[in-house]
């Protein structure tokens, strides 16, 4: 330090009121960017696991660049009094190295900095349409729900008809003196009456609620399946093979499970077009798990 150099007081000697002035305003600005360099870090180190590592270091950079300027406020109050002028300069050489370094890699990131805002920008402006959906979606489960309820007791309580139906056409199918084409009419309608009750028995499989896994038999789902899609198949022509090897019992959720059997073996059915094309589901009991392969043309 030389001898010749004298503090900034004694240049404003003249004015107190200006000493005053430029110290406390440089201490004010001093404290502030101390401040805002420790919000930095405590930011970095709260979102440390949700940003880049290369962002990370940005920020430190950032946050060492910020500190670094208001460091040299604080040599502006401390060479008020006491001319130490290199201790000034150097404070201002790393300030403008901190500079160099944010400047350049600011520059470089700022492409991605503004796809990045613009994305979050874009994101945000979709939240409530998405909202929207979702209520949405869950007043449809709901309603999916009390209609799965609802239909559950009603196809129960169809079965108690049409025993009755069938106890009547056995019937007439026994009693004497009964002409032959009556008694066939009655198979066959006895027929129909246990291709309904089929019906009835996988559709309320199907609506049953379970809220714990259970063990399901694949098989046993593939052919209410095939009672439930039986009038598309028969409407479209497709032949539908069911083939299983080995266990092919899982634990799963019964009713979610065949809903997504009944989904696509449906889908398969829909997309074959050809008449007499066949849609194939093949289970294959392993160690661990079921393989389940279903095949169209």
């Amino acid at each position: 330090m030389s001898a010749s150099l004298m503090p900034h007081a004694v240049c404003w000697n003249s004015d107190p009121n200006l000493i005053w002035t430029m110290a406390v305003t440089n201490a004010i600005t001093f404290l502030s960017y101390s401040s805002i360099c420790a919000t930095l870090f405590y930011l970095l180190r709260r979102t440390g696991r949700s940003i880049y590592r290369e962002w990370g270091f940005f920020l430190t950079g950032f946050a060492l660049f910020i500190v670094a300027c208001g460091s040299t406020h604080l040599m502006d109050v401390v060479t008020t009094w006491t001319p130490v002028f290199w201790i000034d300069a150097w404070t201002n050489i790393i300030t403008a190295a901190l500079s160099g370094f944010v400047a350049v890699h600011f520059i470089r990131r700022a492409r991605d900095l503004g796809f990045g805002i613009n994305d979050y920008a874009l994101r945000l402006a979709s939240t409530e349409t998405e909202k929207a959906q979702i209520e949405e979606s869950l007043l449809d489960a709901r309603k999916l729900q009390e209609w799965n309820r609802m239909s559950a007791v009603v196809t129960h309580e169809i079965n108690n008809p049409l025993a009755a139906i069938q106890n009547m056409m056995f019937l007439i199918e026994i009693s004497p003196g009964v002409p032959p084409d009556i008694v066939q009419m009655a198979r066959q309608s006895a027929e129909e009456v246990r291709r309904i009750e089929s019906l009835t028995r996988s559709t309320l499989g199907f609506f049953r609620q379970s809220n714990a896994p259970e063990k399901v038999d694949l098989q046993s789902s593939a052919e209410s399946v095939r009672v439930l899609l039986e009038l598309l198949m028969r409407k479209r022509g497709v032949e539908f093979e069911i083939r299983a090897t080995g266990d092919c019992v899982v634990l799963a959720l019964p009713v979610e499970t065949r809903q997504v059997l009944l989904n696509l073996v449906r889908n398969a059915c829909e997309a074959t077009n050809r008449r007499g094309a066949k849609v194939s589901l093949i289970m294959t009991g392993k160690p661990n798990a079921v393989e389940v392969v279903i095949a169209d043309e």
